[in-house]
């Protein structure tokens, strides 16, 4: 059957501006923004790179990457992509600690990331950071919403698999809906976008690996 076009279906949708403020706070109990902030200011000098060149490399305004860099504010989902991006480092590197042998992720201590419209929420379902090359999160969409990616880096694949729920999977110019229990795997250096025709807060498992 066709498949409807959502490109202001967001907006219908957006919670209340309370509920898009309240940020999720890390396990330590210190804003995201606070632990992301640090971490990318850790990456961007371990590689040289000056705040003028890095905000220009991820389409922000320097004020921006300031304020969140310092962890005056927290960043979104988008924000955060395009930094790794301009960074030249997986999305992880600026959630997580590192690599380790083993690694055990708590629910409880899934430091939660939203859209910059409180539509998508996202939780690392392995520790962040925990393998340098493959991340996996738990996604979840309102109902209507759409949420739209830039570009990976190059040679990063993403395979997502619905839960619950319906999701439509804009890739270029090419859609494909999927609903309960099927999956897709699609190269993800491409601009592509996410979203939930249905009724009902969609749910989805997405794995994302970067070329080594």
């Amino acid at each position: 059957m066709p498949i409807p076009h959502f490109s202001g279906s967001s907006r219908s949708t957006t919670p209340s501006r309370d509920a898009v403020s309240r940020r999720p706070v890390a396990s330590d109990g210190r804003p995201i923004g606070f632990t992301s902030g640090a971490r990318i200011n850790q990456a961007r000098v371990e590689i040289g790179q000056s705040l003028p060149i890095l905000a220009s490399d991820a389409g922000l305004p320097i004020a921006d990457l300031v304020d969140i860099e310092s962890g005056i504010r927290n960043p979104s989902l988008s924000e955060l992509w395009k930094i790794a991006a301009g960074l030249g480092v997986p999305f992880a590197r600026l959630l997580g600690p590192g690599h380790e042998a083993l690694s055990v992720s708590r629910g409880m201590d899934a430091e939660v990331l939203l859209s910059s419209d409180g539509q998508l929420e996202s939780r690392p379902l392995i520790a962040s950071g925990a393998c340098r090359w493959v991340e996996a999160y738990a996604l979840t969409l309102a109902p209507g919403a759409l949420h739209e990616s830039d570009p990976h880096p190059r040679g990063t694949h993403e395979m997502i698999v619905v839960v619950s729920g319906v999701l439509v999977l804009r890739i270029g110019d090419r859609e494909c809906e999927l609903g309960p229990t099927d999956s897709m795997l699609f190269a993800a250096d491409v601009a592509h976008a996410y979203v939930n025709p249905g009724t009902i807060l969609g749910r989805y498992h997405n794995v994302i690996v970067y070329e080594k």
